[in-house]
């Protein structure tokens, strides 16, 4: 996991998966608060659990909760292209028009999200 800050922004990129469920999200979460000292984090999407992407496991909503209670606001960049589910569509959608919690293509524009 290789971390640098940006604007107040943690910027977090890992070849491994970091957040499986809803402990690894919360002990991430403070790991980053902790060694950075910032509660806006963007991270890419490969350090996520691909069942995270299948909203019927209910994962997501459970992980994003606790990105939510402990008051960290996270940009999600990647590739989503491949995804077809319509809610999850819908779900990322919603999401970038609200002001916590963003997925996003790439850095650049996961930095800009988390800036305004």
């Amino acid at each position: 996991m290789k971390t640098k800050i940006v604007n107040e922004i943690a910027i977090v990129e890992s070849n491994e998966i970091i957040i499986k469920d809803t402990q690894t999200a919360i002990d991430f979460i403070m790991t980053i608060k902790y060694e950075t000292n910032c509660n806006k984090i963007a991270l890419n999407k490969d350090a996520v659990v691909e069942d995270f992407f299948i909203l019927s496991t209910g994962l997501a909503g459970e992980i994003l909760q606790k990105f939510i209670n402990y008051q960290a606001k996270i940009a999600i960049y990647g590739d989503y292209s491949k995804y077809t589910s319509k809610p999850l569509n819908d779900f990322i959608y919603e999401s970038n028009n609200g002001k916590d919690i963003f997925f996003i293509e790439n850095e650049d524009d996961a930095i800009k999200m988390l800036s305004k």
